[in-house]
């Protein structure tokens, strides 16, 4: 894993004006991994990203990339998109249809100078499994294929900032499911910061290690992603949608029953897995606060693979009738949802202990 400095960071002051919409921000990114921009549509995602890239410009603006000025209105610094050293993503994949495979990906190489080369072709090609499709033209590939040859294009102009603007909106959830291994890969593989725009929560809970809430053009709040979709006084953490992001390391893989057992800072975790999973191998899994349920006393004789002690951190009004129950597992914070009446005849107060019971097959890494 790579060892970052602590000056590592992108700065994005932006404002950016539309007739009955503005773009305000002030961004201070970790200048590497993957940062979400989430949010629902029309709240400036899109707008932030174009701007970053140059795309658009900011008025005022300000734009620091790991050290590296590419806007300063107050010192007239101004680079222009190619400038920039950047690969973009857009939602379509926008290949050029007289090309090959072979030939989009060398298009992209080929705007970027030798000396600035540092992701080879063979190894864009091999981190997103598209060596079998080199030879063939965009109109005969799918939709989750054109959108991994987008990648290794982006990837081949060696960027210093990767920016994926909604990538996977336009798939079923097949083709999604099937490009996202692919965008975890790159993320353990290469040490190139990510900006990834999106208004899927799942997609930024197993990717996003740094999160940009925004609504109306503003930012509600940026942090750890972990931190961030677990905060009560957040959206994030209400509705059907509600869920902890945990980061754990597997312990051991039962093949017989497709059994993994994942440790992480609370406790172990046993999900269902039909993939074998090596021991050390590390895992972002979701837990979702409505398969979360609460017992005073540990459980015996259940089918609940998934029995943690924990205390109640804070209790928060959901929908109606139902409680949002902010809980510390360890060092681990958990949601769970429950009922107005189920609080009650549990007496949930903050402070108190009791256990958190997770269903196994509920689990989704």
């Amino acid at each position: 894993m790579a060892v970052h400095p602590p000056s590592t960071q992108i700065t994005a002051q932006l404002t950016v004006a539309h007739p009955g919409f503005t773009l305000d921000v002030n961004l201070q990114l970790p200048g590497h991994g993957v940062t979400a921009l989430f949010g629902p549509s029309g709240c400036g995602k899109t707008t932030c990203l174009r701007a970053i890239a140059g795309l658009e410009r900011a008025k005022p603006g300000h734009v620091v990339v790991n050290g590296e000025v590419w806007q300063d209105d107050a010192q007239q610094i101004w680079r222009t998109t190619h400038e920039r050293g950047l690969g973009y993503v857009f939602q379509e994949a926008s290949l050029f249809d007289h090309l090959s495979v072979r030939g989009n990906i060398d298009y992209g190489l080929q705007r970027t100078p030798a000396t600035r080369r540092k992701v080879a072709l063979e190894q864009a090609v091999e981190l997103l499994g598209i060596a079998h499709l080199m030879d063939r033209k965009p109109q005969a590939l799918s939709g989750g294929e054109r959108q991994r040859v987008a990648m290794a294009r982006a990837l081949a102009t060696s960027p210093r900032l990767l920016l994926m603007d909604e990538p996977l909106a336009a798939l079923d959830a097949q083709r999604k499911a099937e490009v996202l291994p692919y965008l975890e890969r790159l993320h353990r593989t290469l040490d190139i910061p990510m900006l990834y725009v999106s208004h899927a929560i799942d997609e930024v809970a197993r990717l996003a290690g740094h999160m940009v809430l925004m609504r109306e053009g503003r930012m509600l709040a940026q942090g750890p992603t972990d931190e961030l979709i677990v905060r009560l006084d957040l959206p994030l953490a209400h509705g059907d949608a509600a869920a902890t992001v945990i980061t754990g390391t597997v312990l051991r893989h039962d093949a017989h029953d497709h059994i993994t057992t994942v440790g992480f800072h609370g406790g172990q975790l046993l999900l269902v897995s039909p993939t074998p999973r090596a021991p050390g191998e590390p895992l972002r899994l979701r837990v979702q606060a409505r398969d979360v349920s609460l017992a005073l006393a540990a459980p015996h004789d259940t089918s609940i693979l998934n029995v943690l002690p924990a205390t109640v951190v804070a209790l928060a009004e959901d929908s109606p009738g139902q409680l949002m129950v902010a809980l510390d597992a360890g060092a681990t914070r958990l949601l769970a949802r429950v009922t107005q009446r189920s609080a009650q005849a549990l007496g949930l107060t903050p402070g108190q202990p009791l256990f958190a019971q997770v269903k196994g097959i509920a689990i989704v890494n």
